[in-house]
């Protein structure tokens, strides 16, 4: 019976047998020195303590006790956070219980101490605040922060893709694919504060810290965390208010307002999100019916979506605003191009549908049949014409 040292970083008091331990090692930094363990103790033999002759009681060491204290004693100290030996957490110093565990949307205040996986320290922050599940910090962070306890001490082993992955960071000075062993604290957390109840000046820098952190994202590729970054931002600036605000104010709310909805936009366009992606722009545009860079990506997305004449016209109202730019230029180009390739081949297809027409008439017969047909009508007309004067002059002569 496997136990639940996964989901709880407490000693249990089910051993495991010699069978059972291969399969609760997990990976990590300690591997190595558990698979020495292992060879030590599968190589010992019983101490003349343990097994008195005669005694018939089995040592603890042949019960698998012992190899299990030898083996496995640190790793039930270990909290494999995620399953997969990814994010591992293990307590240094006790909390003040379950009850003071930080939940989502509460603000944190941590120690934190980074380093590489050679002992390089690469930052410390005596003080770093950030809201648990906002996004605000790498997600090794976000994820083990909220499972250690007022005043805790903790050891968080992560690997790359939990930290600063495939790009690695400048600041800290973070190498590319680099694990991260870090060293926290739990210092303090406090309820987040009422949107309604902050001032102007507050809610504005609230949200473009949450927009700003949506761009981090954005550059480094991370686009649905970007998008999760952009959308906080947007809930700040639409949140109502019960405080006072002026109208210089409310610009400035907007402005942040629309440069969220617009870098959304553009996240959403590189996740293929077109629905959601156009809704950004329509939005923007219900703001500022002149804002170019929505025009553009609405003119992208109807695009994608197969609405050309749509797509062209916002392109076009993009490039009046702005007709030296380069980028709108090219895409109206390419736009206009597949527009026309794409009717063309619309044209194929319906001609293929309706059928071939009937081969056409020599051009000699054809010439020949037509003045057929008028010599025809000419001498038709003549004779009613003849037969109207004839009709006149009997009427006449009756009268």
């Amino acid at each position: 019976m496997p136990s639940s040292r996964k989901d709880f970083p407490l000693k249990t008091t089910k051993m495991a047998t010699l069978e059972e331990v291969p399969l609760t090692v997990s990976g990590g930094g300690d591997s190595q020195d558990e698979a020495a363990d292992t060879a030590s103790a599968e190589g010992s033999s019983p101490s003349p303590k343990n097994s008195t002759p005669g005694s018939g009681q089995a040592s603890l060491l042949d019960s698998g006790e012992d190899f299990e204290m030898l083996n496995n004693e640190d790793e039930e100290e270990w909290l494999d956070v995620l399953g997969n030996g990814g994010l591992r957490k293990k307590v240094l110093e006790a909390g003040k219980g379950l009850d003071s565990r930080p939940r989502k949307g509460q603000n944190v205040r941590i120690h934190l101490k980074t380093s590489l996986a050679d002992g390089t320290v690469v930052e410390e922050e005596p003080n770093l605040s950030f809201t648990l599940g906002d996004g605000d910090v790498i997600q090794a962070l976000d994820l083990t922060v909220q499972l250690m306890e007022m005043e805790e001490r903790a050891q968080v082993q992560t690997e790359a893709k939990y930290a600063y992955g495939a790009m690695g960071s400048t600041a800290p000075s973070v190498p590319p694919n680099a694990d991260l062993t870090l060293d926290l604290r739990l210092l303090e957390v406090t309820d987040a504060p009422d949107l309604e109840l902050l001032t102007p000046p507050e809610r504005i820098a609230l949200a473009d810290r949450k927009r700003e952190r949506g761009n981090v994202y954005y550059q480094r590729g991370e686009y649905a965390f970007a998008v999760n970054s952009y959308g906080i931002a947007l809930q700040v600036t639409e949140s109502s208010s019960k405080v006072d605000i002026s109208a210089q104010e409310e610009a400035e709310l907007l402005d942040v307002k629309v440069k969220c909805l617009n870098n959304m936009a553009a996240a959403q366009l590189k996740l293929d999100h077109l629905e959601a992606a156009l809704r950004s722009c329509v939005s923007v545009l219900a703001h500022q019916p002149d804002n170019v860079k929505a025009l553009f990506r609405k003119g992208k997305v109807l695009a994608l979506q197969g609405e050309y004449t749509e797509a062209i016209r916002d392109l076009k109202s993009a490039l009046k605003l702005e007709p030296s730019n380069k980028t709108i230029h090219a895409e109206l180009s390419k736009l206009v191009k597949k527009h026309s390739e794409h009717k063309g081949a619309e044209q194929a297809m319906y001609k293929k549908m309706l059928g071939n027409p009937s081969p056409a008439i020599p051009q000699k017969h054809r010439g020949k049949s037509s003045w057929s047909v008028s010599w025809k009508w000419l001498f038709g007309a003549t004779a009613v014409a003849i037969g109207g004067v004839a009709l006149s002059v009997v009427i006449a002569a009756r009268n």
